[in-house]
């Protein structure tokens, strides 16, 4: 991968590499960004460092950071300067990170910096460099990046990943058949912080394309269609609720320069892709599938032209494991199910993580090994339902944490937002449940964005597809769902609404 990155500085070097805020940034300004950065490393960070850390401001130094940190033997860390410093300490202390890149100089983390001996550099401060990337010695095994996600006790958990998982992540999507030039133009929508930005930056760069990315702030959904529509963009990897947002203006929406339009992060609804497939009349239209656990997306489902889109509840399918990954399908006790049969996906290969950093508890709840054919294979289990069709095509069902127990019964949250969301005819739809005022009873709380009728009309419907347990105890009608950084329905954000409710 390295390898093909200097390779694109040497030959297209005139070539944009990135448009970011409407200015453009050619290869050889890459080259030279990246040599300096490289160069500052290596003269400060001590060679006992593991981790270099930089701050995810959307500017051309931050992404030259981490290209730059691949050059060296170190791993990256990206730390989003807009969280609270108590989460971003406690990843630099995680970390044990002793130097901090950064394009800004941010007064309050370089304070926390300097009072413990940490090296903060500003990368837009460093003098000029002349192109000068040698490939770094170092071994498959050796990490290339730390991210850290959200941890259910609220301490952030990191999750390494190798040198290795990311080769062999861009060789098995390149064996997907994405042939990326120099003239394609690649969206790039999502935080630093989010493995799918990656994809999104890195598999270009490779390929001599220019990176396109999405400002942060401001509307989301219309400033990804302005860049989709003026820029002509061709590749495009997004989440699936983007499209919820472009729903109401795919009849007038046509990208035909559009080459690859990708699909991951979050659950794809059949009938918005069948829409979106009309706005990309020359694309190839797929859903990814993969945790961060796993390098970025592991699975992989072709969207046909022809006939009907597969999928279950309404959710695209999911599709077969990529190069040199696999997956199972396996019930509570961890044995395998048979073809058909619902229980926990999960993953094993090449692309899967050793486990998350020194965290040995979490590690012995998320990672078992199967013994297949004479082999001990390690295995990790996503939390996510699922089941493998007569085409052993993967389907996803839901989330084990979506799923409740009410009155003995086992309820699955998105068989609610599938009937919600047919009748509502939208896919901005979410249930959620919530402890009630008794001991042990739970109430879901159904949420449906701008449903222009009485919630009540809503209810009577379920009625008519669900057990009586199975209807929610209340139904919100709002005006805009919370999301997230990168898109994604901020369900923590509803829940939070919900027991502020209740007080």
């Amino acid at each position: 991968m390295l390898a093909q990155i200097k390779a694109s500085i040497d030959k297209f070097r005139q070539r944009p590499a990135f448009f970011i805020r409407n200015t453009f940034f050619s290869y050889n300004d890459l080259g030279q960004t990246v040599s300096r950065i490289r160069k500052a490393i290596e003269q400060h960070a001590l060679p006992s460092e593991r981790m270099i850390g930089f701050l995810t401001y959307d500017d051309f130094e931050t992404y030259c950071s981490a290209v730059a940190v691949l050059f060296t033997k170190f791993a990256f860390v990206p730390i989003d300067p807009a969280n609270p410093l108590d989460r971003n300490v406690s990843i630099i202390e995680q970390a044990q990170i002793k130097t901090l890149l950064s394009s800004v100089n941010d007064t309050n983390i370089r304070t926390h910096c300097e009072s413990r001996g940490i090296q903060f550099i500003t990368t837009s401060e460093l003098q000029h460099s002349e192109v000068t990337l040698s490939l770094p010695e170092v071994r498959q095994s050796d990490l290339a990046y730390l991210l850290f996600t959200s941890g259910s006790t609220g301490v952030p958990k990191g999750v390494p990943l190798s040198r290795r998982n990311l080769y062999e992540f861009m060789n098995a999507f390149i064996a997907l058949g994405y042939d990326i030039n120099e003239n394609d133009r690649v969206l790039q929508m999502f935080d630093l912080t989010f493995d799918l930005s990656l994809m999104s930056y890195l598999a270009p760069l490779c390929r001599g394309a220019c990176v396109y990315t999405v400002p942060p702030g401001g509307i989301k959904y219309a400033d990804i269609y302005t860049l989709l529509d003026e820029q002509r963009i061709t590749v495009a990897l997004m989440v699936p609720s983007i499209l919820a947002h472009l729903r109401p203006y795919l009849d007038e929406i046509r990208l035909p320069d559009m080459r690859y339009s990708m699909f991951c992060g979050e659950a794809l609804y059949a009938d918005v892709a069948s829409d979106w497939m009309k706005c990309v009349p020359n694309a190839r239209v797929q859903n990814v599938y993969g945790p961060t656990e796993a390098t970025i997306f592991c699975l992989a489902y072709d969207m046909s032209r022809k006939g009907s889109i597969k999928n279950f509840n309404s959710i695209v399918c999911i599709g077969k494991p990529m190069d040199n990954m696999a997956a199972t399908v396996v019930d509570e006790s961890l044995k395998p199910v048979r073809r058909g049969e619902k229980g926990e996906l999960c993953l094993t290969g090449f692309q899967l993580t050793d486990g998350y950093w020194r965290n040995p508890e979490k590690n012995r709840e998320a990672f078992f090994t199967l013994l297949e054919d004479g082999v001990e294979r390690r295995y990790y289990r996503t939390g996510d339902v699922a089941f493998v069709d007569g085409e052993g095509d993967f389907m996803f069902a839901g989330r084990l944490d979506h799923q409740v127990k009410i009155q003995g019964f086992r309820v699955e949250l998105s068989e609610i937002e599938h009937h919600a969301r047919e009748f509502a005819s939208t896919n901005n739809v979410a249930a959620v449940a919530s402890d009630g005022s008794d001991a042990g009873h739970v109430m879901i709380h159904l949420f449906v964005e701008n449903f222009p009728g009485r919630v009540e009309e809503i209810e009577r419907y379920l009625e008519t597809k669900v057990p009586k347990y199975m209807i929610p105890s209340e139904i919100h009608n709002i005006t805009a769902f919370p999301l997230n950084v990168n898109g994604k329905i901020d369900r923590r954000a509803l829940l939070k609404a919900v027991k502020d409710r209740q007080g």
